[in-house]
């Protein structure tokens, strides 16, 4: 589709340039995943770098949707959103890296929170900055990688005149032309006669900021896709992009065994000292963020210290922790055998750690989902591919992510997966769900099972109120105490225990054999013996299992079946 070219940098265009890069990383991500090899051919630089970007343009369009059709959020505003979403998105090296290039770039478009636009030169210092603070971020920054890219992409704008497509070519361009020249600087490129994949994905995201104010999309670096591709030095390469780009290790065997990925919250002391232990923890360490919330990669041989050490200096959550393999690039030469797939699984989106947790036990693979910070898209077919089986169960556990998830569940056919999505509305019926699927029986028979055990079982929630609003069950204000039955306001109180106590009163009323209590971070500590010793004393017959949740957003939910 043809876009209207923008004069200048404002919020608009921030919106257009976060939609023209998702695109133009969802065309290019399988070919950049194909030629992944360094520092670990683990196949996702492209996917990690969609994956943020789709991060960051959901965020930027939330900020969109708080203003009516005459409204208009401010350049601040909308540059700030991006970064924050890119930054609680990012995944792997790649992702990290350009959470802290938009993270530059904001620092210097959202100076001034009055200015509703910037022009040319505006756009040639976040550019700089941009290339400057990724840098910083890198324990040992590496020549070759994307840092290569990003600083020639700022060194050409700085040496431009114009307004803010002329700047945005110029960067195109610089960027362009350090990409074709990154085996010459790093040996193991050159040895595979490849190019970096995350400078890649960085042309591809400069090339839909030249679309955002030209109308016009540059010519792209075509990436080939033969294994090992020879890079051709012509005007118009079609070089095989390569090298998730911020390790200085090797790619001989004896590389660190797990890829670690949390958010962080913390100061930035403790952060300085984080950084000099997952140093000497383990490599391809980077550490992006600020104001208080930080995303932490590395990679190492222990992964628990290296969560140990984010617990001393802060509160670690999000925590993604994936293990290399046998026959990943450290073993391998890169070379990595086709592993089978299983017959069936499910994928499950989780509201907090401890249900994480229950769930892999039970055999899912899991979405986290923090509070406010609902999974995209991406990342529930990222984790529909993770679990590498022909027949795939999806539980959203959550009304709101029904579209997100159905989304999902077309993308993931289309790539030859069967999915069924069954609209489970609450973590307690995925619990059911999971608790009577048989990957051994037919798939529909599996399917129609599951989806009879979420249907019968009724689910509730305990939270505190954060605004005034108008409710089903009257005004409730900041503070008060909400018991919401089956997604709507039924009970308003002062005390957790006591209004708990009343939903669970009239969720019982209508029969049930089983509660199934899950308790979040900041639930009260006897909560769950007091709403036991009622289920007890109250209703024969009826069992109850207590499990923690974490971080889950509601002090409590429950479910009866």
């Amino acid at each position: 589709m043809a876009q209207v070219p923008q004069t200048f940098f404002d919020a608009l265009a921030v919106r257009t340039w976060c939609g023209l890069a998702l695109e133009a990383l969802g065309r290019g991500r399988e070919e950049i995943d194909a030629i992944n090899v360094y520092p670990v051919a683990d196949g996702d630089t492209g996917t990690n770098l969609y994956l943020t970007a789709e991060s960051a343009a959901a965020a930027v369009e939330a900020v969109f949707a708080a203003y009516d059709e005459n409204g208009r959020p401010s350049l601040a505003d909308a540059v700030r959103a991006m970064a924050h979403g890119a930054l609680i998105g990012a995944r792997g090296n790649s992702g990290t890296i350009l959470a802290q290039l938009l993270r530059g770039m904001a620092q210097v478009l959202a100076g001034d929170r009055e200015a509703s636009h910037t022009d040319g030169a505006g756009l040639r210092l976040a550019l700089r900055r941009a290339a400057d603070s990724a840098r910083e971020a890198v324990a040992h920054p590496v020549e070759g990688t994307v840092l290569s890219v990003a600083s020639a992409a700022a060194d050409a704008a700085e040496g431009s005149e114009g307004d803010c497509g002329a700047v945005a070519r110029a960067a195109y361009e610089g960027a362009r032309a350090a990409l074709v020249a990154t085996p010459g600087q790093l040996a193991v490129l050159e040895r595979a006669g490849v190019v970096d994949a995350g400078g890649r994905g960085l042309v591809a995201v400069l090339g839909a900021l030249v679309e955002t104010f030209t109308g016009e999309a540059p010519r792209m670096v075509a990436a080939a896709s033969a294994a090992h591709a020879r890079v051709e030095a012509v005007s118009d390469p079609a070089p095989m992009a390569a090298a998730d780009e911020c390790a200085d290790v090797p790619v001989e065997a004896g590389g660190p065994a797990f890829e670690v990925i949390y958010l962080l919250e913390a100061e930035d002391a403790a952060v300085a000292r984080l950084r000099t232990r997952l140093d000497a923890l383990g490599d391809s360490l980077v550490v992006v963020g600020g104001d208080g919330l930080w995303n932490v990669h590395v990679h190492v041989d222990d992964a628990g210290a290296a969560v140990e050490a984010g617990v001393e200096a802060g509160r670690p959550y999000r925590i993604r922790i994936t293990h290399f393999g046998l026959g990943d690039v450290h073993t391998r030469g890169g070379e990595r055998p086709p592993r089978e797939r299983v017959q069936r699984a499910v994928v499950a989106v989780v509201p907090g750690e401890g249900l994480a947790g229950l769930y892999s036990e039970a055999g899912a693979t899991t979405v986290l989902a923090r509070p406010g910070e609902p999974p995209a898209s991406g990342e529930i077919v990222e984790a529909v591919r993770r679990a590498h089986a022909r027949e795939v169960v999806l539980l959203p556990n959550d009304a709101d992510l029904r579209h997100t998830a159905a989304a999902a569940a077309e993308q993931a056919r289309t790539e030859g997966i069967r999915v069924a999505l069954i609209p489970t509305r609450s973590a307690v019926q995925g619990i059911a769900a999971l608790a009577v699927h048989e990957p051994g029986r037919r798939f529909d028979e599996d399917v129609v099972s599951m989806t009879s055990a979420a249907g019968a079982t009724r689910y509730a929630e305990v939270a505190v109120a954060e605004r005034q609003s108008w409710t089903l069950a009257g005004i409730c204000e900041a503070g008060d105490v909400l018991g919401l039955i089956d997604g709507d306001v039924a009970v308003i109180g002062s005390d957790v225990t006591s209004a708990a106590e009343t939903v669970l009163d009239r969720m019982l009323s209508a029969g049930g054999e089983l509660v199934t209590l899950v308790l979040g971070d900041d639930a009260p500590d006897s909560i769950a013996d007091h709403l036991e010793a009622r289920v007890r004393e109250a209703y024969l017959a009826v069992d109850t299992v207590v499990y923690r949740g974490g971080r889950q957003g509601a002090l409590l939910l429950i479910g009866v079946e």
